[in-house]
């Protein structure tokens, strides 16, 4: 019997960056990586597409030996995270919360800037998680659509 990977998938190649991540953490593990350029951005659709485009996503993945999915997507991870949960036997986890609980840890003013597509600041998902953590924390979330083409693109590389 072959040794089951980790599955991880994002609307487009942003979610390498958790892949990095996850092979500098946890290097005996294979990892299995989705990128659907094809459909990118998930942030302007409707949250119904988001959660087809992702349901298919995860059945893609478990073609392939699956043990545990990272969905490397704010948007499916804000708007789509709890119907996959729900809907697969192999255990899901999203950026979510690691993010939420990054930035409550990383401020010093109790104020947390969040960007994101328009889908995930609509959702209010981060903005929800936040104040789970520490209602006090004031949060400004500002859709910036622009900003997953130029992740796409190649735009921002590096430290930028």
């Amino acid at each position: 019997m072959s040794k089951k990977a980790l599955g991880v998938f994002d609307s487009g190649v942003g979610g390498l960056t958790v892949v990095k991540e996850l092979i500098r953490q946890l290097p005996q593990e294979d990892i299995v990586y989705f990128g659907d350029t094809a459909r990118v951005p998930y942030g302007i659709r409707s949250k119904e597409t988001v959660i087809r485009f992702a349901v298919e996503d995860v059945l893609f993945l478990l073609h392939h030996e699956i043990k545990l999915i990272c969905v490397a997507c704010n948007t499916v991870s804000s708007v789509a995270l709890r119907v996959l949960k729900n809907s697969f036997k192999v255990p899901i986890v999203g950026v979510l919360s690691p993010g939420a609980r990054e930035a409550v840890y990383a401020t010093r003013n109790n104020r947390i800037g969040v960007i994101g597509t328009r889908a995930t600041i609509h959702s209010r998902a981060y903005e929800m998680e936040i104040k789970q953590l520490n209602p006090k924390i004031s949060v400004v979330a500002v859709a910036c659509p622009l900003f997953v083409p130029f992740v796409e693109e190649g735009f921002l590389k590096g430290e930028e």
